[in-house]
């Protein structure tokens, strides 16, 4: 199936949580997709997404808008590559949820209805980390172990059982969620780009620095 290599950007404010990527208009006619349908986004790792239609000001950008929790499943951050294709999803009958890190004294099997509330109509994937924050819940991000029945993406519906497990997952030892990313600053989008340049510089290019003999900044004072 054909796919198309896109630029990772940042997701704007009011798609943050819900699970989509936006894309500008001419790869979506050449994927045949539509808003809504899923899509498998390859980086570093491998998630999945819902695909909406990407904003006017975005055409020709050649860009794909995510939030921080799916550009961390797909191992990837700003400005990074990806590889994104059409793919079909299964309704799921039953998702096995793990914590990332141990949660003492908290019967999370208790929370499975509610969390089959916050998720319904999400698209998961084996391996994919989701933060659940509400009033139920202290944040806890859980880790897709399986999806039945077996499928590249799987969609939660009223109808999903959602099995937590009290155990942490072993996998997600190196895969920890930031419990915030750059969408979560809100109103300070020229200040988060000056740190996004300070922070992100060094680390992607550090032979910059060793070429003009000056040492990167090893942090930043806010």
């Amino acid at each position: 199936m054909e796919e198309i290599e896109l630029k990772v950007g940042e997701a704007r404010a009011g798609d943050v949580g819900r699970g989509i990527a936006r894309v500008e208009s001419k790869v979506m006619e050449k994927l045949n997709l539509s808003s809504g349908d899923v899509i498998e986004i390859l980086g570093k790792k491998r998630t999945v997404a819902r695909v909406w239609r990407g904003y006017p000001e975005d055409e020709g950008l050649g860009i794909i808008r995510m939030d921080g929790i799916i550009r961390k499943n797909a191992g990837v951050g700003i400005d990074d590559k990806v590889k994104i294709r059409k793919i079909e999803a299964k309704l799921a009958k039953k998702v096995k949820l793990a914590p990332a890190e141990a949660v003492p004294g908290v019967d999370l099997s208790a929370f499975a209805s509610q969390l089959k509330k916050i998720l319904e109509n999400f698209v998961v994937t084996k391996g994919d980390l989701i933060p659940i924050s509400s009033m139920f819940l202290p944040q806890i991000t859980f880790v897709v172990t399986n999806i039945t029945p077996s499928a590249d993406a799987g969609i939660i519906t009223y109808d999903t059982e959602i099995d937590i497990s009290s155990k942490p997952a072993k996998e997600v030892v190196l895969r920890k969620v930031p419990r915030v990313t750059y969408e979560d600053i809100g109103g300070l989008k020229n200040e988060v780009q000056k740190i996004r340049e300070m922070i992100e510089l060094p680390l992607k290019h550090p032979e910059l620095f060793e070429k003009l003999g000056i040492e990167p900044p090893k942090g930043v004072l806010l």
